[in-house]
Protein backbone atom coordinates (compact mmCIF):
# COMPACT_ATOMS: atom_id res chain seq x y z
CA UNK A 1 0.00 0.00 0.00
CA UNK A 2 1.71 3.35 -0.73
CA UNK A 3 1.68 6.49 0.83
CA UNK A 4 -0.35 9.45 1.23
CA UNK A 5 1.43 11.75 2.25
CA UNK A 6 5.92 11.97 1.57
CA UNK A 7 7.67 14.94 3.00
CA UNK A 8 11.48 14.51 2.12
CA UNK A 9 14.60 15.97 1.85
CA UNK A 10 13.92 17.47 5.24
CA UNK A 11 15.45 17.87 8.89
CA UNK A 12 13.28 15.19 10.54
CA UNK A 13 13.12 16.24 14.40
CA UNK A 14 11.21 13.06 15.61
CA UNK A 15 11.56 13.69 19.27
CA UNK A 16 11.96 9.93 19.65
CA UNK A 17 14.93 9.20 21.32
CA UNK A 18 15.38 5.70 19.71
CA UNK A 19 15.69 7.26 16.29
CA UNK A 20 16.26 11.01 17.20
CA UNK A 21 16.68 12.52 13.44
CA UNK A 22 15.71 11.11 9.78
CA UNK A 23 15.73 12.54 6.11
CA UNK A 24 11.81 11.55 5.67
CA UNK A 25 8.22 10.84 6.83
CA UNK A 26 5.47 8.93 5.23
CA UNK A 27 1.84 9.33 6.28
CA UNK A 28 -0.70 6.93 5.28
CA UNK A 29 -4.60 7.65 6.83
CA UNK A 30 -4.52 9.18 10.24
CA UNK A 31 -0.92 7.94 10.75
CA UNK A 32 3.00 7.69 10.44
CA UNK A 33 4.10 4.90 8.24
CA UNK A 34 7.91 5.16 8.38
CA UNK A 35 10.54 7.39 8.76
CA UNK A 36 13.86 7.35 7.13
CA UNK A 37 16.45 7.91 4.64
CA UNK A 38 14.63 10.01 1.41
CA UNK A 39 15.40 6.80 -0.34
CA UNK A 40 13.65 4.92 1.42
CA UNK A 41 10.66 6.66 2.28
CA UNK A 42 10.88 8.11 -1.22
CA UNK A 43 9.81 4.17 -2.23
CA UNK A 44 6.62 3.92 -0.59
CA UNK A 45 5.17 6.59 -3.58
CA UNK A 46 3.02 5.53 -5.56
CA UNK A 47 0.65 7.32 -8.03
CA UNK A 48 -1.41 9.13 -5.57
CA UNK A 49 0.97 9.79 -3.30
CA UNK A 50 1.33 13.65 -2.54
CA UNK A 51 5.43 14.41 -2.38
CA UNK A 52 6.25 17.33 -0.52
CA UNK A 53 10.46 18.46 -1.28
CA UNK A 54 11.11 20.80 2.44
CA UNK A 55 13.85 22.14 0.88
CA UNK A 56 15.93 21.26 3.95
CA UNK A 57 13.56 22.54 6.59
CA UNK A 58 12.70 21.67 9.51
CA UNK A 59 9.59 18.80 9.86
CA UNK A 60 7.90 18.40 13.51
CA UNK A 61 5.66 16.76 15.67
CA UNK A 62 2.78 18.95 15.05
CA UNK A 63 2.97 21.74 18.20
CA UNK A 64 0.80 21.00 21.54
CA UNK A 65 -0.65 24.14 22.86
CA UNK A 66 -0.83 22.73 26.44
CA UNK A 67 -2.75 25.91 27.78
CA UNK A 68 -4.55 28.58 25.78
CA UNK A 69 -8.77 29.85 25.53
CA UNK A 70 -10.19 28.92 22.31
CA UNK A 71 -13.59 30.80 22.58
CA UNK A 72 -12.03 33.58 24.37
CA UNK A 73 -9.22 33.69 21.63
CA UNK A 74 -11.01 33.32 18.90
CA UNK A 75 -13.09 35.72 19.60
CA UNK A 76 -10.29 37.81 19.94
CA UNK A 77 -9.17 38.08 16.42
CA UNK A 78 -11.87 40.75 15.57
CA UNK A 79 -11.36 42.56 18.31
CA UNK A 80 -9.36 45.97 18.46
CA UNK A 81 -5.58 44.84 19.16
CA UNK A 82 -3.35 47.27 21.65
CA UNK A 83 -0.21 45.31 21.34
CA UNK A 84 2.59 47.65 21.87
CA UNK A 85 0.07 50.69 21.63
CA UNK A 86 1.81 53.89 24.40
CA UNK A 87 0.46 56.88 25.64
CA UNK A 88 -2.32 58.38 25.34
CA UNK A 89 -2.56 59.70 21.90
CA UNK A 90 -1.54 56.47 20.29
CA UNK A 91 -4.88 55.11 22.43
CA UNK A 92 -7.18 57.34 21.40
CA UNK A 93 -6.14 57.01 17.71
CA UNK A 94 -6.46 52.83 17.86
CA UNK A 95 -9.85 53.74 19.50
CA UNK A 96 -11.29 56.03 18.21
CA UNK A 97 -10.74 54.58 14.53
CA UNK A 98 -11.94 51.32 15.24
CA UNK A 99 -15.35 52.40 16.50
CA UNK A 100 -15.93 54.81 13.04
CA UNK A 101 -14.98 51.16 11.17
CA UNK A 102 -17.24 49.27 13.68
CA UNK A 103 -20.10 51.92 13.78
CA UNK A 104 -22.57 48.92 14.55
CA UNK A 105 -20.98 47.00 16.97
CA UNK A 106 -23.60 47.30 21.07
CA UNK A 107 -19.77 47.38 22.99
CA UNK A 108 -16.24 48.09 21.42
CA UNK A 109 -13.81 45.65 22.53
CA UNK A 110 -10.02 45.96 22.72
CA UNK A 111 -7.49 43.60 23.87
CA UNK A 112 -4.09 43.44 25.27
CA UNK A 113 -3.71 47.19 27.05
CA UNK A 114 -0.72 46.34 28.98
CA UNK A 115 -0.92 48.57 32.79
CA UNK A 116 1.46 50.70 31.98
CA UNK A 117 -0.51 51.93 28.30
CA UNK A 118 -0.70 55.78 29.48
CA UNK A 119 2.38 55.80 31.34
CA UNK A 120 4.76 54.22 34.07
CA UNK A 121 2.82 55.73 36.92
CA UNK A 122 -0.50 56.75 35.55
CA UNK A 123 -3.36 53.97 36.05
CA UNK A 124 -6.23 54.38 33.22
CA UNK A 125 -9.67 55.71 34.30
CA UNK A 126 -12.94 55.62 33.09
CA UNK A 127 -11.95 59.84 32.72
CA UNK A 128 -9.31 58.83 30.36
CA UNK A 129 -11.60 56.73 28.19
CA UNK A 130 -14.54 58.90 28.28
CA UNK A 131 -12.07 61.46 26.69
CA UNK A 132 -11.66 59.20 23.92
CA UNK A 133 -14.58 57.90 23.52
CA UNK A 134 -17.95 58.66 25.37
CA UNK A 135 -20.81 58.33 23.35
CA UNK A 136 -20.03 54.29 22.84
CA UNK A 137 -19.48 51.90 25.72
CA UNK A 138 -16.11 50.56 25.56
CA UNK A 139 -14.67 47.67 27.26
CA UNK A 140 -10.75 47.21 27.12
CA UNK A 141 -8.68 43.97 29.13
CA UNK A 142 -5.23 43.63 30.26
CA UNK A 143 -3.49 41.29 28.40
CA UNK A 144 -3.74 38.69 31.52
CA UNK A 145 -7.62 39.70 31.18
CA UNK A 146 -8.02 39.49 34.86
CA UNK A 147 -7.95 43.41 34.69
CA UNK A 148 -10.38 45.07 32.15
CA UNK A 149 -11.09 49.29 32.10
CA UNK A 150 -14.47 50.47 31.24
CA UNK A 151 -16.01 53.98 30.38
CA UNK A 152 -18.32 55.81 32.19
CA UNK A 153 -20.97 54.76 29.91
CA UNK A 154 -20.21 51.23 29.85
CA UNK A 155 -20.25 51.39 33.34
CA UNK A 156 -23.35 52.62 33.87
CA UNK A 157 -25.19 50.24 31.10
CA UNK A 158 -23.49 47.35 33.03
CA UNK A 159 -25.28 48.57 36.47
CA UNK A 160 -21.75 48.88 38.15
CA UNK A 161 -20.91 52.75 38.16
CA UNK A 162 -22.26 52.83 41.71
CA UNK A 163 -20.30 49.82 42.29
CA UNK A 164 -21.69 46.65 44.12
CA UNK A 165 -20.84 42.48 45.27
CA UNK A 166 -18.78 41.02 42.84
CA UNK A 167 -17.68 37.93 45.66
CA UNK A 168 -14.09 37.16 46.99
CA UNK A 169 -10.99 37.83 44.97
CA UNK A 170 -13.02 39.98 42.80
CA UNK A 171 -13.16 44.29 42.85
CA UNK A 172 -15.12 46.77 41.30
CA UNK A 173 -12.34 49.54 41.87
CA UNK A 174 -14.09 52.80 43.45
CA UNK A 175 -12.88 56.48 43.03
CA UNK A 176 -13.10 59.23 45.75
CA UNK A 177 -16.22 60.71 44.09
CA UNK A 178 -17.90 57.30 45.32
CA UNK A 179 -18.43 56.22 41.84
CA UNK A 180 -16.61 52.96 40.21
CA UNK A 181 -13.21 54.35 38.92
CA UNK A 182 -13.65 52.52 35.55
CA UNK A 183 -11.15 49.27 36.60
CA UNK A 184 -12.70 46.00 37.08
CA UNK A 185 -10.74 43.13 38.64
CA UNK A 186 -11.35 39.66 37.52
CA UNK A 187 -14.34 38.26 35.86
CA UNK A 188 -17.19 38.83 37.92
CA UNK A 189 -16.64 42.84 38.64
CA UNK A 190 -16.16 42.63 34.05
CA UNK A 191 -18.78 40.19 33.12
CA UNK A 192 -21.70 43.01 33.57
CA UNK A 193 -19.95 44.88 31.36
CA UNK A 194 -18.34 42.03 28.75
CA UNK A 195 -21.81 40.86 28.56
CA UNK A 196 -22.94 43.92 26.33
CA UNK A 197 -20.87 42.29 23.52
CA UNK A 198 -21.79 41.07 20.03
CA UNK A 199 -21.43 37.43 21.68
CA UNK A 200 -23.02 38.37 25.02
CA UNK A 201 -20.19 37.41 26.38
CA UNK A 202 -20.49 33.71 26.19
CA UNK A 203 -16.66 33.34 25.19
CA UNK A 204 -15.86 33.73 28.87
CA UNK A 205 -18.50 31.90 30.74
CA UNK A 206 -16.06 28.43 30.70
CA UNK A 207 -12.91 30.28 32.48
CA UNK A 208 -15.47 32.55 34.84
CA UNK A 209 -18.17 30.82 35.96
CA UNK A 210 -17.77 27.82 35.01
CA UNK A 211 -21.76 27.74 33.41
CA UNK A 212 -23.44 27.75 30.31
CA UNK A 213 -25.29 30.40 28.83
CA UNK A 214 -28.78 30.63 29.70
CA UNK A 215 -30.63 30.85 26.62
CA UNK A 216 -29.13 31.03 22.79
CA UNK A 217 -31.05 31.44 19.93
CA UNK A 218 -30.03 29.37 16.50
CA UNK A 219 -28.74 32.21 15.35
CA UNK A 220 -26.52 32.81 18.12
CA UNK A 221 -24.90 29.81 18.07
CA UNK A 222 -24.57 29.27 14.77
CA UNK A 223 -22.48 32.81 15.05
CA UNK A 224 -20.20 31.49 17.92
CA UNK A 225 -19.85 28.54 15.86
CA UNK A 226 -18.54 30.61 12.46
CA UNK A 227 -16.39 32.32 15.58
CA UNK A 228 -14.78 29.26 16.39
CA UNK A 229 -13.32 27.40 13.15
CA UNK A 230 -11.96 30.82 12.85
CA UNK A 231 -10.04 30.43 15.75
CA UNK A 232 -9.60 26.45 15.23
CA UNK A 233 -8.41 27.41 11.53
CA UNK A 234 -5.81 30.12 12.82
CA UNK A 235 -4.27 27.04 15.28
CA UNK A 236 -3.61 25.38 12.25
CA UNK A 237 -1.98 28.08 10.65
CA UNK A 238 0.69 28.03 12.99
CA UNK A 239 1.70 24.74 13.22
CA UNK A 240 -0.62 23.36 16.02
CA UNK A 241 -2.42 19.98 16.28
CA UNK A 242 -3.19 19.96 19.82
CA UNK A 243 -4.19 22.65 22.36
CA UNK A 244 -5.58 22.01 25.83
CA UNK A 245 -8.04 24.33 26.34
CA UNK A 246 -8.21 26.08 29.86
CA UNK A 247 -11.67 26.50 30.35
CA UNK A 248 -14.66 24.41 29.54
CA UNK A 249 -18.44 24.34 30.14
CA UNK A 250 -20.37 21.87 28.03
CA UNK A 251 -21.88 24.56 25.65
CA UNK A 252 -18.20 24.67 24.22
CA UNK A 253 -17.77 21.00 24.41
CA UNK A 254 -21.00 20.47 22.13
CA UNK A 255 -20.33 23.10 19.55
CA UNK A 256 -16.34 21.52 19.27
CA UNK A 257 -18.34 17.98 19.05
CA UNK A 258 -20.48 19.52 16.56
CA UNK A 259 -17.66 20.73 14.66
CA UNK A 260 -15.46 17.37 14.76
CA UNK A 261 -18.58 15.46 13.59
CA UNK A 262 -19.45 17.81 10.39
CA UNK A 263 -16.79 18.82 8.72
CA UNK A 264 -13.89 17.21 11.20
CA UNK A 265 -11.54 19.97 13.79
CA UNK A 266 -8.83 20.49 12.37
CA UNK A 267 -6.90 20.24 15.49
CA UNK A 268 -7.53 17.98 18.37
CA UNK A 269 -8.65 19.90 21.69
CA UNK A 270 -8.76 18.56 25.40
CA UNK A 271 -10.91 20.85 27.85
CA UNK A 272 -11.65 20.18 31.20
CA UNK A 273 -14.37 20.94 33.52
CA UNK A 274 -14.03 23.75 35.58
CA UNK A 275 -14.33 23.87 38.73
CA UNK A 276 -15.58 27.25 40.93
CA UNK A 277 -15.24 27.65 44.39
CA UNK A 278 -19.35 27.61 44.78
CA UNK A 279 -19.81 24.63 43.18
CA UNK A 280 -20.70 21.49 45.48
CA UNK A 281 -17.84 18.78 45.73
CA UNK A 282 -20.30 16.00 44.08
CA UNK A 283 -20.48 17.93 40.61
CA UNK A 284 -17.20 16.25 40.35
CA UNK A 285 -18.47 12.28 39.95
CA UNK A 286 -22.34 13.99 38.72
CA UNK A 287 -21.00 16.58 35.82
CA UNK A 288 -17.27 15.97 35.57
CA UNK A 289 -17.09 12.21 35.49
CA UNK A 290 -19.97 12.10 32.99
CA UNK A 291 -17.91 14.63 30.32
CA UNK A 292 -14.96 12.29 30.48
CA UNK A 293 -17.28 9.41 29.86
CA UNK A 294 -19.20 11.33 26.74
CA UNK A 295 -15.99 13.32 25.45
CA UNK A 296 -13.18 10.87 24.90
CA UNK A 297 -12.27 10.47 21.28
CA UNK A 298 -8.66 11.62 20.15
CA UNK A 299 -9.91 14.80 19.00
CA UNK A 300 -11.79 15.52 21.39
CA UNK A 301 -11.71 15.11 25.47
CA UNK A 302 -12.56 16.13 28.89
CA UNK A 303 -10.66 14.73 31.48
CA UNK A 304 -8.87 17.05 33.72
CA UNK A 305 -11.14 19.65 36.41
CA UNK A 306 -9.29 23.01 36.15
CA UNK A 307 -9.38 25.41 38.89
CA UNK A 308 -8.07 29.19 39.99
CA UNK A 309 -6.59 29.48 42.99
CA UNK A 310 -5.55 33.30 42.87
CA UNK A 311 -5.55 36.32 40.72
CA UNK A 312 -2.76 38.33 38.81
CA UNK A 313 -0.05 40.04 39.79
CA UNK A 314 -0.89 43.59 38.64
CA UNK A 315 -4.09 43.46 39.85
CA UNK A 316 -3.16 42.38 43.24
CA UNK A 317 -5.27 39.57 43.13
CA UNK A 318 -2.53 37.07 43.43
CA UNK A 319 -1.65 35.55 46.31
CA UNK A 320 1.93 35.58 48.09
CA UNK A 321 3.74 33.78 51.29
CA UNK A 322 4.69 37.08 52.16
CA UNK A 323 3.02 41.04 51.50
CA UNK A 324 3.38 42.60 48.16
CA UNK A 325 6.33 44.43 48.42
CA UNK A 326 4.23 47.70 47.52
CA UNK A 327 1.76 47.17 49.87
CA UNK A 328 2.73 46.29 53.26
CA UNK A 329 -0.06 43.73 55.21
CA UNK A 330 -1.51 42.72 51.70
CA UNK A 331 -0.70 39.34 50.60
CA UNK A 332 -3.66 38.36 48.15
CA UNK A 333 -6.87 36.06 48.95
CA UNK A 334 -7.10 32.81 48.03
CA UNK A 335 -10.45 31.59 45.49
CA UNK A 336 -10.36 28.62 47.54
CA UNK A 337 -9.85 27.80 51.23
CA UNK A 338 -7.16 25.36 51.88
CA UNK A 339 -9.70 22.40 53.18
CA UNK A 340 -12.07 22.91 49.99
CA UNK A 341 -8.95 22.96 47.68
CA UNK A 342 -7.29 19.61 49.13
CA UNK A 343 -11.07 17.98 49.06
CA UNK A 344 -11.75 18.92 45.00
CA UNK A 345 -7.98 17.71 44.13
CA UNK A 346 -8.53 14.26 46.42
CA UNK A 347 -12.17 13.85 45.05
CA UNK A 348 -10.99 14.47 41.20
CA UNK A 349 -7.90 12.77 41.77
CA UNK A 350 -10.09 9.41 42.89
CA UNK A 351 -12.42 9.88 40.20
CA UNK A 352 -9.24 9.66 37.86
CA UNK A 353 -8.96 13.07 36.70
CA UNK A 354 -6.28 14.69 37.00
CA UNK A 355 -6.72 18.77 38.10
CA UNK A 356 -4.61 21.69 36.70
CA UNK A 357 -4.65 24.74 39.04
CA UNK A 358 -3.78 28.64 37.92
CA UNK A 359 -1.25 29.96 40.52
CA UNK A 360 0.62 32.80 40.17
CA UNK A 361 1.99 34.15 43.55
CA UNK A 362 4.01 31.47 46.04
CA UNK A 363 1.23 31.41 48.21
CA UNK A 364 -1.26 30.25 45.57
CA UNK A 365 1.79 27.57 44.23
CA UNK A 366 2.39 26.35 48.00
CA UNK A 367 -1.51 25.84 48.44
CA UNK A 368 -1.95 23.41 45.49
CA UNK A 369 1.14 21.54 46.00
CA UNK A 370 -0.17 21.18 49.46
CA UNK A 371 -3.57 19.99 48.07
CA UNK A 372 -1.71 17.60 45.42
CA UNK A 373 0.30 15.93 48.53
CA UNK A 374 -2.99 15.83 50.32
CA UNK A 375 -4.70 13.93 47.35
CA UNK A 376 -1.83 11.36 47.41
CA UNK A 377 -1.91 10.77 51.05
CA UNK A 378 -5.65 10.16 50.61
CA UNK A 379 -5.28 8.38 47.56
CA UNK A 380 -1.94 6.92 47.47
CA UNK A 381 0.80 8.05 45.07
CA UNK A 382 -0.74 7.01 40.91
CA UNK A 383 0.10 8.57 37.79
CA UNK A 384 -1.99 11.21 37.99
CA UNK A 385 -0.46 14.03 36.24
CA UNK A 386 -1.34 17.17 38.40
CA UNK A 387 -0.07 20.50 37.09
CA UNK A 388 0.30 24.34 37.87
CA UNK A 389 -0.25 26.66 35.53
CA UNK A 390 1.45 29.82 35.57
CA UNK A 391 3.77 29.87 38.57
CA UNK A 392 4.93 33.04 37.84
CA UNK A 393 6.53 33.32 41.52
CA UNK A 394 7.66 30.03 43.18
CA UNK A 395 9.07 29.79 47.03
CA UNK A 396 12.44 28.38 46.82
CA UNK A 397 11.52 25.90 49.92
CA UNK A 398 8.62 24.93 47.18
CA UNK A 399 11.09 24.00 44.23
CA UNK A 400 11.64 20.40 44.67
CA UNK A 401 7.97 19.20 45.73
CA UNK A 402 7.08 20.00 42.45
CA UNK A 403 9.53 16.52 40.96
CA UNK A 404 8.78 14.64 44.84
CA UNK A 405 4.72 15.27 43.93
CA UNK A 406 5.23 14.55 40.66
CA UNK A 407 3.41 17.88 39.81
CA UNK A 408 3.59 19.31 36.24
CA UNK A 409 5.08 23.05 35.51
CA UNK A 410 2.74 24.65 32.67
CA UNK A 411 4.44 27.86 31.65
CA UNK A 412 4.16 30.58 29.13
CA UNK A 413 7.59 32.20 28.22
CA UNK A 414 5.74 35.00 26.42
CA UNK A 415 4.79 36.28 30.06
CA UNK A 416 7.75 37.46 31.73
CA UNK A 417 8.00 41.46 32.07
CA UNK A 418 10.33 42.65 29.46
CA UNK A 419 8.99 39.30 27.06
CA UNK A 420 6.41 39.82 24.09
CA UNK A 421 6.56 43.51 24.27
CA UNK A 422 5.72 43.67 28.45
CA UNK A 423 6.31 46.34 30.12
CA UNK A 424 9.13 45.66 33.38
CA UNK A 425 6.43 48.03 35.69
CA UNK A 426 4.30 47.67 37.78
CA UNK A 427 5.12 43.79 38.26
CA UNK A 428 8.83 44.13 39.61
CA UNK A 429 7.50 46.65 42.18
CA UNK A 430 4.49 44.80 43.09
CA UNK A 431 6.45 41.49 43.86
CA UNK A 432 9.61 43.23 45.63
CA UNK A 433 13.68 42.48 44.56
CA UNK A 434 13.95 39.51 46.77
CA UNK A 435 11.38 37.63 44.52
CA UNK A 436 12.90 38.17 41.25
CA UNK A 437 15.32 35.34 40.97
CA UNK A 438 12.29 32.91 42.04
CA UNK A 439 10.14 34.51 38.73
CA UNK A 440 8.94 32.62 35.77
CA UNK A 441 11.67 30.10 37.14
CA UNK A 442 11.19 27.48 34.36
CA UNK A 443 15.07 26.23 34.33
CA UNK A 444 14.88 26.11 37.80
CA UNK A 445 12.35 23.81 37.80
CA UNK A 446 13.45 21.87 35.46
CA UNK A 447 16.76 21.33 36.78
CA UNK A 448 14.93 20.57 40.22
CA UNK A 449 13.54 17.37 38.13
CA UNK A 450 10.01 19.11 37.59
CA UNK A 451 8.15 17.92 34.13
CA UNK A 452 7.80 21.47 31.98
CA UNK A 453 5.15 22.21 29.41
CA UNK A 454 5.03 25.25 27.92
CA UNK A 455 2.44 27.53 26.09
CA UNK A 456 0.92 31.16 25.43
CA UNK A 457 -2.04 31.27 27.64
CA UNK A 458 -3.83 32.82 23.89
CA UNK A 459 -5.38 35.12 24.16
CA UNK A 460 -3.60 36.87 26.80
CA UNK A 461 0.09 36.42 24.99
CA UNK A 462 0.44 35.87 20.59
CA UNK A 463 -0.35 32.64 19.87
CA UNK A 464 2.65 31.57 17.55
CA UNK A 465 4.55 28.25 18.96
CA UNK A 466 7.50 29.68 17.55
CA UNK A 467 7.26 33.27 19.12
CA UNK A 468 6.89 31.39 22.37
CA UNK A 469 9.84 29.26 21.76
CA UNK A 470 12.42 32.16 21.11
CA UNK A 471 11.31 33.98 24.41
CA UNK A 472 12.24 30.57 26.11
CA UNK A 473 15.11 30.48 24.81
CA UNK A 474 16.46 34.08 24.54
CA UNK A 475 15.07 35.34 28.38
CA UNK A 476 16.92 38.01 29.85
CA UNK A 477 17.33 38.70 33.26
CA UNK A 478 16.03 41.46 34.92
CA UNK A 479 19.73 41.93 36.96
CA UNK A 480 23.32 40.57 36.52
CA UNK A 481 22.85 38.40 39.84
CA UNK A 482 19.56 36.27 38.90
CA UNK A 483 20.25 32.98 37.09
CA UNK A 484 19.60 32.05 33.14
CA UNK A 485 16.33 30.57 32.60
CA UNK A 486 17.23 30.24 29.20
CA UNK A 487 16.27 26.47 27.86
CA UNK A 488 18.10 24.48 25.35
CA UNK A 489 16.26 24.11 21.83
CA UNK A 490 15.46 20.35 22.68
CA UNK A 491 14.31 20.83 25.80
CA UNK A 492 12.38 23.63 24.65
CA UNK A 493 10.88 21.67 21.90
CA UNK A 494 10.24 18.68 23.72
CA UNK A 495 7.96 21.04 26.19
CA UNK A 496 5.60 21.93 23.05
CA UNK A 497 5.69 18.40 21.83
CA UNK A 498 6.53 15.14 23.24
CA UNK A 499 5.68 16.12 27.01
CA UNK A 500 2.39 17.78 25.82
CA UNK A 501 1.17 14.61 24.68
CA UNK A 502 2.03 13.36 28.18
CA UNK A 503 0.75 15.29 29.94
CA UNK A 504 -2.82 13.78 28.27
CA UNK A 505 -2.20 10.60 28.56
CA UNK A 506 -1.57 9.89 24.77
CA UNK A 507 2.28 9.79 24.76
CA UNK A 508 1.43 6.30 23.10
CA UNK A 509 0.12 7.80 19.96
CA UNK A 510 1.17 11.87 19.37
CA UNK A 511 3.89 13.45 19.78
CA UNK A 512 6.96 11.90 18.35
CA UNK A 513 6.99 10.68 14.58
CA UNK A 514 7.49 7.13 14.64
CA UNK A 515 5.72 4.78 13.12
CA UNK A 516 2.19 3.72 14.43
CA UNK A 517 1.49 7.37 15.51
CA UNK A 518 -0.84 10.06 14.67
CA UNK A 519 -0.09 11.81 11.41
CA UNK A 520 0.40 15.03 13.41
CA UNK A 521 3.07 16.95 11.32
CA UNK A 522 4.36 20.12 10.94
CA UNK A 523 6.79 21.26 8.25
CA UNK A 524 8.92 25.21 9.28
CA UNK A 525 9.98 27.62 6.42
CA UNK A 526 13.36 26.30 7.39
CA UNK A 527 15.93 24.93 9.73
CA UNK A 528 14.99 25.99 12.82
CA UNK A 529 18.62 24.03 14.37
CA UNK A 530 20.50 26.40 12.53
CA UNK A 531 18.36 29.42 13.01
CA UNK A 532 19.47 31.44 15.49
CA UNK A 533 17.64 31.35 18.89
CA UNK A 534 16.17 35.38 18.27
CA UNK A 535 15.51 34.89 14.79
CA UNK A 536 13.26 31.55 15.33
CA UNK A 537 9.61 33.75 14.96
CA UNK A 538 11.27 34.57 11.61
CA UNK A 539 10.50 31.11 10.67
CA UNK A 540 6.91 29.88 10.09
CA UNK A 541 4.93 26.69 9.25
CA UNK A 542 4.35 26.20 5.11
CA UNK A 543 2.34 22.99 6.38
CA UNK A 544 0.32 21.49 8.88
CA UNK A 545 -1.06 17.93 9.01
CA UNK A 546 -3.78 16.71 11.72
CA UNK A 547 -4.90 13.24 11.72
CA UNK A 548 -3.28 12.60 8.51
CA UNK A 549 -5.36 16.06 6.93
CA UNK A 550 -3.85 18.95 5.76
CA UNK A 551 -5.09 21.44 7.98
CA UNK A 552 -2.77 24.17 6.59
CA UNK A 553 -0.55 24.73 3.13
CA UNK A 554 1.09 27.93 2.42
CA UNK A 555 1.78 26.58 -0.78
CA UNK A 556 4.85 27.87 -2.66
CA UNK A 557 5.31 24.69 -4.36
CA UNK A 558 5.92 22.12 -1.12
Amino acid sequence: MSADIIIHNATVLTMDDDRPRTEAVALTGNRVTAVGSNAEILALAGPQTRIVDANGATVLPGFNEAHMHIFGGSVSLGELSLFGVKGFDALSKAVRDYAAAHPDLPLLVAQTADYTILSETERVTRHHLDRIIADRPFLMFAPDHHTAWANTMALEMGGIIKGGDVGVGNEIVMGEDGLANGELRETNAIRPVASMGATGGRESLGVGTGGDPAHVTTEERAGDIAVLKKGLAYCASLGITSFQNMDGNLYQLEMLDEIEKTEGLPVRVRMPYHMKNFMPLSDLEEKAAAWKKRFDTDKLRCNFVKLFMDGVTEGETAVFVDDYAHKPGWKGEPLFSAEAFNAVATEANRLGMPVAVHAIGDGAVRMVLDGYEASIAANGKSDMRNRIEHIEVVHPDDIPRFATSGTIASMQPTHPPGSAGLPLEPYLTYIGRERWPHAFAWKTLVDAGATIVFATDWPVSPLPPLSCIRDAMTRQPWADDMPDQRLSLTETLAAYTRTGAWVEYMEDRKGVLKPGYLADVVVLSGNIETTAAADIADLSPVLTICDGRVTFDAGGGR
